[in-house]
């Protein structure tokens, strides 16, 4: 079982950053850490991923150029660096943990571990 806590959500002017933090209980039997969003009424969806021993980094075509994700081994914890905000970008965020080897990065299935969501609000 690995337990995901999550900080760092709050409400921006649009323009604004914000950067969310995701610390894990344990990390040794993980892959994947990702994010995802859901706004009311939507599905969940792909904001971006990294595979921890390597660092790269994967991101969903609504967030590139604006959205990095970053890490920090020694504290376990992934980071959502988010630039530009816009109002669409407005979702409870979601950190995810996934033990899987191959992956399909998009898909909710395959991240066993969720964190409880912060929210993000950004004012037009």
């Amino acid at each position: 079982q690995v337990d995901l806590v999550e900080s760092g959500g709050g409400l921006v002017q649009a323009g604004g950053s914000l950067r969310l933090s995701c610390t894990a209980s344990d990390l040794w039997s993980i892959y994947y850490m990702a994010w995802f969003r859901q706004a009311p009424g939507t599905e969940r969806e792909f904001v971006g991923a990294m595979k921890w021993n390597s660092g790269n980094t994967y991101y969903g075509d609504s967030v590139k150029g604006r959205f990095t994700i970053s890490k920090d081994n020694a504290l376990n914890t992934v980071y959502l660096e988010m630039n530009n905000l816009k109002p669409e970008d407005t979702a409870v965020y979601y950190c995810a943990a996934s033990p899987v080897w191959s992956i399909s990065l998009m898909s909710t299935t395959d991240y066993y571990y969720w964190g409880q969501g912060t929210q993000v609000t950004v004012s037009s």
